[in-house]
This record gives C-alpha cells, sequence and structure tokens, in this order.
C-alpha cells in the first residue's frame, strides 16, 4: 500500500510494478519535504528523500525547485548598504 505522504522510497506508489515513474510535481513534493524526510529515513527504512522510478530531467528539476522553495528566506540574508555621498570637498 502506497504511503499517505507520497514519500520516496520502497513504499512509494511509484515503486508498483505497473506505476509510472514520478515527475515534475512528485519531484517538487519530494524536493519540499526533503528536510524531513531525511530525518525519518534515519529510523524507517522504508522512506527516501529520493525516488528511484523518476522521469529524469523533469524529475531532477522539480527536487531542485522544491528544495530551493522549502529554504526559502530560512537562511540568513546579508544587506548591504553602500555610501554614495561624494565625501570630496574643494
Amino acid at each position: 500500500m502506497p504511503n499517505k505522504l507520497a514519500v520516496a522510497g520502497k513504499n512509494s506508489k511509484y515503486a508498483a510494478p505497473d506505476a509510472k515513474p514520478a515527475g515534475f510535481w512528485a519531484g517538487f513534493w519530494h524536493g519540499m519535504i526533503a528536510p524531513i524526510v531525511f530525518i525519518i529515513s534515519l529510523f524507517n527504512d522504508g522512506v527516501s528523500i529520493y525516488e528511484i522510478n523518476n522521469t529524469g530531467r523533469g524529475y531532477n528539476f522539480g527536487f531542485i525547485l522544491g528544495i530551493l522553495s522549502a529554504a526559502g528566506k530560512s537562511s540568513p540574508s546579508v544587506h548591504v548598504e553602500v555610501d554614495t555621498s561624494d565625501t570630496d570637498e574643494a
């Protein structure tokens, strides 16, 4: 039976013998949940962060976009101000 959260791994709906390979949207979802699923995969052998049965470039692109969107603004940002005032006095 496929898992309810559509995570990759042995119990994935894409692991069934007649299943279509995971595409862009599955890759995007797997990328979004990868940080959480990584922790779960340390304790559960049936869960993986990356689906092996995939379409290739489409899945990979979705996976990368999912990772990037999950990271979002969680990383600290740097704000740089440039002083454009003229300090030379004649």
